[in-house]
This record gives C-alpha cells, structure tokens and sequence, in this order.
C-alpha cells in the first residue's frame, strides 16, 4: 500500500498529514511555520528605501523594491518546504503526495519542488487549507488519493 502525503500550505505555514487509507482521517506527520511571512513590510525592511536621482533633470525620487518583503519571504518559506519534501522523498517518507494551496503559492512550490518530488504529486487543490482541521481539510480532497 502506497503512503500518501497530504500537504495543506499558504505562503507562511505548512500541515503534513499521512492519509492511510482512500476515507479515513488524516494523521498529522510535522507543521512547518514561516512567521516572517505574517509580519508587515514595515517590520520586515531595516531602513527606508534609499533614493536617487532622475537620468534627466535634477529631481530626486525613492527607490522602490523589486519584489515586497512579504511575497521574498514567501518565496523562501516555499524553498524551505520544497527542501522538506525532497529530504523526505530520498528517505523514502511518502510514496505519493498531494499539495493543497492558494494558486499563487502553488505556482512558488511548482517552481522549487525537483523532478522526483514532482513525480510523486497525484493531485493538487488550489484552495488555502493551511489553517483548516484535519476533518476539513479531508473534505476538500478528492478521492482518488491512491
């Protein structure tokens, strides 16, 4: 019998739960936390953005970032569950997986998961489950886990 991971995941926390059977309740394996990712721009920017001058004219403007803090600590905390995952997989953890996440933080996992994680995803659920119960999060899953 396969083991099937069922990972619940918004930009700043993860729930990883093993499914042991196609209808019964999830069983919780670890919970990941980015609380970087909940803290405001303000928090997370040491200093005011610098400034510079135009090319042309003698005006002066502030320099915006190219990417806001809290979409940088997204990104990371996606990298950081992707490496996870993939430390996991070569353990031999979980046969199969299934990602449950809001579309843009699906799409940062996309980008970050290697081959033989990708592999191994039997569904994906573009909706935020992160802070759903097991029950819930059961619910929203298709099933066809195995």
């Amino acid at each position: 019998m396969s083991i099937v991971w069922v990972v619940a995941a918004d930009g700043s926390r993860a729930q990883i739960f093993e499914s042991p059977n196609r209808v019964g309740p999830l069983q919780p394996v670890t919970r990941l936390d980015h609380p970087e990712a909940r803290m405001k721009d303000s928090e997370l920017y040491a200093d005011a953005p610098g400034r510079a001058f135009d090319s042309t004219g003698s005006g002066r403007h502030a320099m915006e970032n190219e990417v806001d803090a809290k979409k940088m600590e997204s990104i990371r905390f996606a990298k950081q569950l992707c490496d996870f995952l993939q430390e996991q997989s070569r353990t031999g953890a979980y046969d199969k997986l299934v990602l449950a996440a809001p579309p843009q933080f699906l799409g940062l996992l996309r980008d970050n998961l290697d081959k033989g994680v990708r592999e191994k995803i039997s569904a994906e659920v573009d909706k935020d489950l992160a802070n759903e119960t097991p029950d819930d999060i059961r619910d929203h899953l298709p099933d066809f886990l195995y």
